[in-house]
């Protein structure tokens, strides 16, 4: 499904845990990484569509995460000209993406890499909240970069004010670290 300007609808997904810290994902055979994300199927909602990748990427179902905000826009990329389909119609240059912030709830041993037969990640760590912006792939910067932005901005500012559920916790505080390095936790293979 591609919109009227060649952008197919899509969901990003940023899962939080108690540390300050993103769930980083690896691509599968490559040294690749980036956020959960997926395209939104004809007559799926965002929301649905987030689940159903959530489970595809990273084997969690809704029971194990808690919804924390929504990007209020969709944010946008232009794929690379080498990464383009010139054959494919109606012809796909980009991504728009509604982006999830999701606080993980569930012991993270509930993570698996290997809940379908093809699976896009074969490893992932948890890092600290800015670092994928500064890691992604070039194309992917700008978009990343808004959607921590815009995560940070909603985080931070229900901290001083009236903390949600998940922040009460003196150990559950978001603090954006400028020391942008992966945990020193090796990643976790598949499963």
């Amino acid at each position: 499904m591609v919109d009227f300007d060649g952008y197919r609808p899509n969901v990003g997904i940023v899962i939080c845990n108690h540390k300050n810290q993103v769930l980083w994902a690896k691509r599968c055979g490559q040294n690749s990484w980036q956020f959960p994300q997926g395209g939104i199927n004809e007559n799926e909602t965002a929301e649905q569509a987030m689940y159903r990748e959530l489970y595809e990427e990273v084997g969690l179902q809704p029971k194990d995460v808690r919804i924390l905000y929504v990007s209020k826009h969709w944010l946008r990329y232009k794929l690379p000209k080498r990464l383009l389909r010139y054959d494919s119609k109606p012809m796909c240059i980009g991504q728009k993406q509604r982006w999830f912030l999701l606080q993980l709830i569930a012991d993270e041993k509930t993570i698996n890499m290997k809940s379908t037969k093809l699976p896009e990640f074969d490893g992932w760590r948890w890092v600290s909240f800015w670092y994928p912006v500064r890691q992604v792939v070039a194309f992917k910067k700008e978009v990343y970069r808004r959607a921590m932005k815009e995560f940070a901005s909603f985080l931070f500012s229900r901290e001083k004010d009236k903390p949600i559920e998940a922040l009460k916790t003196r150990e559950s505080k978001f603090i954006p670290s400028d020391k942008s390095k992966p945990s020193k936790r090796p990643f976790h293979k598949r499963g």
